[in-house]
């Protein structure tokens, strides 16, 4: 089983954008072909159309002047005079010419009498053409005297001129034949009129499908007819070539008129439209995969710079902040990032100090342990109490055996205050059969003190601050050390009446208390490191204060949070 290739962030981001940009592009581009098709098919019909109807305008305009003029003349004095006397034969032509000059299809005009005598006409007569009217056209007039004579009949007169439409009428008088009136059209005039639309070609025929005129000779048939091959509702082939087709029918039903549209031209049209949109598509395509590769390695520069950066903090880098400036949610994860790092370097120097504290004091503790002049006087006072009390030597036995071993179990950063009670008061009744009745010492801590989990020898510098500086100024020491629970937090003091210190010492004493510059080596270091150790442990509003009135008292007092657990180590 193939297993799935992983992309990239950068490679993500790109493929997504090509995703949700080409994907609706092609979709438009698919709906505007498609569209493109159907406009070419409706513009197609709409050409077809129109043109047919401005052919059917023109061609009824021409039909109609020209059937109310054979009207008029047919009932002119001057027509009917020419015809009964042979007089006035300018007159006729005068009119025909009036008439024929204002027309845009201008036609040929003959007057026949009903001997057959062509008595006007406006062509060069010619035996076969005289012919054609008197055996063909008369003949077909009197075949209906009522109705006016309408043929396509093509006719060739000099000068390479075409006649394709015929007008005739008989002229009664009192139900006698005076003569015949006959207008040929003329074929080019004819042409003119239906040139110039939309259609390729344009064909006129009459109800018999005779061609009358028509933009292209391709169409005429056997007969000069137009009967195109049908290959659908609309469509027909002519000469291999596919046209839609319209076909109007005039209202006097005496006119035909199709027009037709090449296919080939709208499918070759809508092909070069279709390759104009596949090379758009494609410059497109380019486009947008240089536009999704910038705008993937814009994004994947602030994740390079967040993976870097995190690496390096992998391998201790403390230093390893990075800088974004996108203003955008990788900005914001950025300085979120530096400011953990921030909170991190600062948890590392507070432990980093705090391991230091807890190392001072252990060598101190140690120091206190093998301190010659506490063990001097201890085995000294040991050895006088063996003379006169041995429960009591072996009370100190004990006290000092329990002290030592107490105080070089370091396993425990945090213990349960009672433990580190138990080492205080074996701490001062060692310091008691020593002094006797000159120390005396109280402990007042509530229940719920001791079991509180304190950092491990808390008070120890704080009485023995208070022993050795003490009996500096007194011969009698009360020491009282309290624990009480206020609130949230936990109050210890520890209060001697050993003197107290004069105003410029505690002023020094402060200040080097709340400096949060460490200092090694000096004579305060054990308050100052007891309060540093409070503060780093719990934070800046817990630590210690000290009061004393000089030749009164000193009072010590540290305050910490008030919890059972062991969990309070940094």
């Amino acid at each position: 089983m193939l297993r799935k290739k992983k992309r990239s962030f950068k490679e993500a981001t790109r493929f997504l954008f090509l995703k949700y940009t080409v994907i609706p592009i092609f979709v438009v581009m698919i709906l505007f072909c498609l569209f493109t098709i159907f406009v070419f098919k409706i513009k197609i019909v709409h050409d077809a159309n129109k043109s047919a109807k401005n052919v059917e305008s023109g061609i009824m305009a021409v039909y109609n002047t020209y059937i109310e003029e054979i009207n008029r003349m047919s009932e002119l004095d001057t027509v009917i005079t020419n015809l009964r006397t042979k007089r006035n034969n300018h007159m006729v032509y005068e009119e025909f010419y009036n008439f024929n000059n204002r027309q845009e299809v201008k036609s040929v005009f003959h007057l026949v009498d009903n001997r057959d005598v062509i008595l006007a006409s406006t062509t060069t007569s010619k035996k076969e053409l005289d012919n054609e009217i008197i055996n063909e056209i008369i003949p077909s007039i009197e075949r209906n005297l009522d109705e006016i004579l309408i043929d396509a009949r093509q006719t060739q007169y000099s000068h390479g001129k075409t006649t394709v439409f015929t007008i005739g009428k008989a002229i009664k008088r009192e139900d006698q034949i005076l003569g015949y009136l006959v207008f040929q059209l003329f074929e080019k005039d004819l042409q003119r009129l239906i040139f110039g639309e939309k259609a390729d070609i344009v064909v006129v025929t009459d109800k018999y499908d005779q061609i009358i005129v028509s933009t292209n000779s391709i169409v005429k048939g056997l007969m000069n007819k137009f009967i195109p091959e049908k290959t659908g509702n609309s469509e027909v082939k002519i000469m291999n070539e596919r046209y839609f087709m319209n076909e109007i029918v005039t209202a006097n039903k005496v006119f035909t008129i199709y027009t037709l549209k090449n296919v080939k031209y709208g499918s070759l049209i809508i092909i070069l439209y279709i390759i104009f949109i596949l090379v758009v598509c494609g410059l497109l395509f380019f486009l947008l995969r240089s536009l999704a590769e910038k705008m993937s390695a814009k994004n994947v520069e602030s994740i390079d710079k967040l993976f870097t950066a995190v690496s390096r903090l992998e391998t201790g880098d403390m230093k390893s902040y990075v800088k974004i400036t996108t203003g955008d949610e990788f900005e914001v994860l950025a300085n979120r990032y530096n400011s953990m790092l921030d909170r991190l370097n600062e948890l590392n120097l507070k432990n980093k100090e705090l391991s230091e504290i807890r190392r001072k004091n252990e060598i101190k503790m140690l120091q206190s342990q093998f301190n010659p002049h506490f063990i001097f006087n201890v085995l000294e006072t040991l050895r006088y109490t063996m003379f006169v009390n041995i429960e009591q030597a072996q009370e100190i036995i004990f006290s000092i055996s329990r002290l030592l071993r107490y105080s070089i179990n370091n396993d425990e950063n945090n213990v349960p205050f009672e433990k580190d009670l138990d080492y205080i008061l074996d701490y001062l009744k060692l310091h008691k059969f020593r002094f006797k009745d000159r120390l005396e010492y109280t402990i007042e801590v509530e229940p719920e003190v001791k079991k509180i989990y304190v950092p491990k020898l808390l008070l120890q510098p704080i009485i023995e601050n208070a022993i050795n500086y003490g009996y500096r100024r007194q011969t009698h020491l009360q020491i009282t050390i309290r624990g009480v629970v206020i609130g949230d937090y936990v109050s210890f003091t520890v209060e001697d009446n050993g003197g107290g210190i004069d105003q410029e010492k505690l002023t020094e004493i402060r200040v080097k208390l709340y400096d949060k510059v460490q200092r090694t080596g000096d004579s305060g270091i054990g308050l100052e490191n007891s309060h540093r150790r409070v503060i780093l442990q719990y934070g800046e509003e817990y630590g210690l204060t000290i009061e004393s009135i000089d030749n009164a008292f000193t009072k010590v007092n540290v305050k910490i949070p008030y919890s059972k657990g062991a969990d309070n180590d940094v």
